[in-house]
């Protein structure tokens, strides 16, 4: 089937823009300030479920969070554009799918700094894997090479793992990079943090809580200046290794935990710690009276990591291509723009954070390149729905010792996963129906599965995602077990 590129474009939601990069299009913001303040809150593996507002689970403490959603939109239908989280934090700086970037699995820092080509695989799988990007293409344009022009001052605080040191932050177009590095963790989080891009400070300091101050003190600078700006805050919690503050760990044990949850009290120690954080990044911005100036998403990477914290009721989680691996807690406060406490239940991914942001500070998106998420401000402003009609993943990877690569298109209520290998190829679900992904309805509506595989075979395709191929060296258990016997 042919289809026309403006009209599958429209069919996408996506956005090509011609015009110069970084001209200064229409306000398009509409609060009290014409360039907002922009704060972007991404926290690691936090799941949608370790967020209070989003659950009746009380184990958890996140009142500075909840604070949030009370004072703005929260999103109960949001996604990250990815499971894991090198694609997910390439697809929030650049509006772009990893499928079309390029980086579809997380980067190991020892990994060169020449982008790989062609297929991996051994004997013991079924299928090659495309090799994946180690580093954020120089020419990718991201959200602070953006707004830098117009005189905001950018700062990275917390985890980049976006490439080596030619291809930090500050090679990306921000102008201070504080303790970003190619590392998708930290060593510790107990100073001495031993991270190259953040010096040691004061023996014992937690981690998250220096994230913070180097925040709320960016934050203070560019205000004294006079000058607009960007913060990414990029926390490496609540990512492993599972190390938090004795004395709340402490909090947590005296609490015990609920039955039926399954977590421990060292992760929630480490989820209070990034909602205190949270608060000391809003009182600077209160005290600093730019509240109403001042912007501020939330959200996290990919799915809470199973090992350490219960996404229930969501199924799965970091890695795994169900809503526990890829929803995510997701708020945006704004006053005066974004009514406080309200809810959105539309669908919403990471890629849309860039074209929100441009549409909110009035700049255009960057020239001549595909950009595939939207601006969610009709959402944000109760104005209007999205013009799409589809979500997209692609995880051309193993992962664990039993997730086969995979690709998920959602479609309305429809969510279906395609896999590349295993006998299980096509998982269907009715997300309305069944929103905890209990009942597989392949083999009953074959027709759907049809339907949604062609318009999946066709993102693909535009978006020229590499496809997993099959291992012309595979033998399967059963002839392995022939082989031996005979």
């Amino acid at each position: 089937m042919q289809i026309r590129r403006r009209e599958f474009l429209k069919l996408l939601g996506a956005t090509v823009v011609s015009a110069g990069v970084g001209g200064i299009a229409a306000r398009g913001g509409g609060g009290a300030a014409s360039k907002p303040n922009v704060v972007l809150i991404l926290v690691d593996d936090m799941g949608w479920s370790d967020v209070v507002c989003n659950t009746d689970n009380h184990y958890f403490e996140t009142p500075n969070i909840d604070s949030l959603a009370s004072e703005g939109m929260r999103f109960t239908n949001a996604y990250a554009a990815c499971a894991v989280c090198s694609p997910t934090r390439a697809s929030v700086m650049t509006g772009r799918y990893p499928a079309r970037i390029g980086i579809t699995d997380w980067i190991r820092p020892s990994e060169a700094t020449v982008n790989p080509e062609g297929y991996e695989g051994d004997a013991g799988k079924e299928v090659l894997c495309p090799k994946n990007h180690v580093f954020l293409e120089p020419e990718d344009v991201t959200i602070a090479e953006v707004v830098r022009p117009l005189g905001y001052a950018t700062c990275h605080v917390g985890k980049w793992h976006l490439g080596g040191s030619s291809f930090y932050p500050t090679v990306q177009g921000f102008d201070y990079n504080i303790g970003g590095t190619s590392a998708g963790q930290p060593p510790g989080y107990f100073d001495p943090y031993s991270i190259a891009t953040l010096p040691n400070r004061s023996t014992g300091e937690y981690l998250t809580d220096r994230e913070a101050d180097e925040a709320a003190g960016f934050i203070e600078n560019a205000v004294s200046q006079g000058k607009g700006f960007f913060l990414y805050m990029a926390h490496y919690a609540v990512h492993s290794p599972i190390q938090a503050k004795v004395d709340v760990i402490a909090k947590y044990e005296a609490k015990g935990l609920p039955a039926g949850l399954s977590s421990s009290a060292q992760y929630a120690a480490m989820v209070e710690s990034v909602d205190d954080a949270v608060g000391t990044i809003m009182a600077k911005i209160d005290e600093l009276g730019i509240r109403d100036d001042t912007i501020v998403i939330f959200t996290s990477d990919n799915g809470g990591e199973s090992a350490f914290t219960d996404n229930s009721p969501l199924r799965a989680g970091k890695g795994y291509p169900y809503e526990g691996g890829i929803r995510e807690p997701w708020i945006v406060r704004w006053p005066g723009v974004v009514t406080a406490g309200s809810v959105c239940s539309e669908p919403v991914i990471t890629i849309d954070i860039m074209p929100t942001i441009c549409e909110a500070i009035g700049v255009r998106l960057p020239a001549g390149r595909v950009v595939d998420g939207v601006s969610i401000m009709p959402l944000l402003r109760q104005s209007g729905t999205l013009r799409r009609q589809e979500l997209f993943w692609h995880f051309p990877h193993y992962r664990y010792s039993h997730e086969v690569p995979y690709s998920i298109i959602r479609r309305g209520r429809w969510k279906l996963i395609k896999r590349y290998a295993g006998d299980k190829k096509h998982e269907l679900f009715n997300l309305e129906d069944d929103p905890y992904e209990q009942s597989n309805l392949a083999d009953s509506r074959r027709d759907k599965v049809k339907e949604l595989e062609e318009r999946l075979g066709i993102w693909l395709r535009h978006t020229k995602a590499k496809i997993p191929i099959p291992n012309p060296d595979y033998a399967d258990k059963a002839e392995k077990k022939q082989v031996r016997i005979g």
